[in-house]
């Protein structure tokens, strides 16, 4: 596992503090007055209808969209014109939803592919960090030489998730990882993010699956047409009538 050497050292140590966050396409308000906070080995969900904007909000938490208002990461306030590739160079990795494989490479050129930044800049621990990552994804070490386009939906999901791990990340996040999945399927992907958790890795999951995504997380958010209404512990929001009524009703059955 890839556990940390100083497990009780930094806990609860806020890894990404959001303040007052809007985003703008033009004169239309995308995200408005969006306030949010991630600690050190905690799974943080943000549910909510497709179109809320639960898309534009990772987007702008990895600088691919300008915003206003503050975002604190590991500390620090972040600096405008951050690119990405430094984002990813201080440990904030995004799975996107469309999960971006390099489809006629092996499951382990894209695995390597992760590491790039860190041996870039003079980190030699891929292999190892490999390793560890075939601990988490079995299915994946079965599969480690078979071309990425081969896979199955949910082995693309656990490889575009292996593939993240891979630049050892303070802060990971998932863009609806169970999207398209079968039940089983993203039972098994939900289980593998908690025992994420236990690494010390910050999770940001997204998720339109919110009685799955509730189940697993320490603390959620609703965005609704861009705005945070509804949050708090999980057990607490799944407990909400409001919560229960729009997501977790009859009618809503589990993706």
């Amino acid at each position: 596992m890839m556990a940390s050497k100083h497990p009780h050292l930094h806990d609860h140590e806020v890894i990404l503090d959001v303040r007052h966050l809007n985003v703008s396409y033009g004169k239309v308000e995308a995200l408005h007055d969006v306030s949010l906070t991630i600690r050190r080995g905690e799974i943080v969900t943000v549910i909510g209808p497709n179109g809320a904007g639960k898309t534009t909000l990772l987007a702008a938490l990895m600088g691919l969209l300008p915003s206003t208002g503050e975002i604190t990461y590991m500390g620090q306030p972040r600096a405008r014109e951050r690119e990405v590739e430094q984002l990813v160079c201080q440990g904030m990795t995004l799975v996107p939803e469309k999960r971006e494989l390099f489809a006629e490479m092996s499951v382990e050129d894209n695995l390597l592919l992760g590491a790039f930044d860190r041996y870039r800049t003079g980190h030699r621990d891929q292999m190892e960090t490999m390793d560890e990552v075939f601990e988490l994804f079995p299915r994946l070490e079965e599969r480690r030489a078979q071309l990425a386009g081969t896979l199955s939906g949910g082995e693309r999901q656990m490889l575009a998730m292996g593939r993240a791990l891979m630049a050892k990340p303070k802060l990971l996040m998932l863009d609806e990882p169970s999207l398209g999945l079968a039940p089983l399927i993203i039972k098994e992907i939900f289980r593998i993010i908690v025992e994420l958790k236990s690494t010390g890795v910050a999770i940001l999951l997204v998720e339109q699956n919110a009685r799955a995504a509730l189940q697993i997380a320490d603390y959620g958010y609703v965005l609704e047409t861009g705005e945070v209404s509804l949050a708090g512990p999980s057990g607490e929001l799944a407990a909400d009538p409001r919560v229960i009524e729009s997501y977790l009703g009859l009618g809503h059955k589990p993706a």
